[in-house]
């Protein structure tokens, strides 16, 4: 049977489609990220998935509409290796079922822990305000960070202040927040995305 040129011009774009999916999943993307400063990983990852989906789009495919998140749980971390010293902060957002919705990382630079642990909560947070969140509960193992957001510590450091800051104004941004301070040991999902981000420079 003969194949019509549109039927051509389908696969063509699902093939484009396929390959930008796997670039965003499989591929480094270090001389890119090296090349745009300004980007990070996890927002080149999405605007290939977003690419993506457009090409699909265009063919005149079904789109599958982005789910809806009322809820999520936050995992946050940040770790130094030399405290200070080079420093990433991991996040990764779950729903109430256990569904892993997104794993983010990103390298610091030189960096103490405790600034890597606010980082690691902001990449969270703003990746949770982008999905249309509106109810997050937020659990870390940074025990200090925990209670200077409850109020129950002051912020002391100049370097964290204006970190402490953005997260209070983020976190006033959803309908409802709960800080729950965890063992590292149920941290582990965003432990692991805060080394991965200092060793694959995320």
């Amino acid at each position: 049977m003969a194949t019509s040129k549109s039927s051509k011009a389908l696969t063509g774009r699902a093939m484009q489609a396929a390959v930008l999916r796997f670039i965003a999943r499989e591929e480094p993307l270090v001389a890119t990220l090296g090349a745009f400063p300004q980007l990070d990983r996890n927002k080149l990852q999405r605007a290939l998935e977003k690419a993506a989906g457009l090409l699909e789009g265009k063919g005149g495919e079904e789109v599958e509409a982005a789910p809806v998140y009322i809820r999520l749980r936050l995992y946050s971390d940040g770790a130094a290796r030399g405290n200070p010293g080079p420093a990433g902060a991991g996040a990764v957002l779950v729903e109430p079922s256990g569904q892993v919705v997104d794993r983010l990382g990103k390298f610091l630079g030189h960096q103490t822990n405790n600034y890597a642990e606010y980082q690691g909560l902001l990449l969270g947070l703003k990746r949770a305000r982008e999905l249309g969140v509106r109810e997050v509960e937020v659990f870390a193992d940074s025990e200090l960070m925990i209670r200077q957001l409850g109020g129950r510590y002051q912020v002391k450091s100049p370097s964290l202040r204006p970190l402490y800051e953005e997260a209070l104004k983020v976190l006033n941004e959803f309908e409802r927040v709960k800080l729950v301070h965890v063992p590292r040991e149920m941290n582990r999902a965003a432990d692991e995305m805060s080394n991965k981000a200092i060793e694959e420079r995320m």
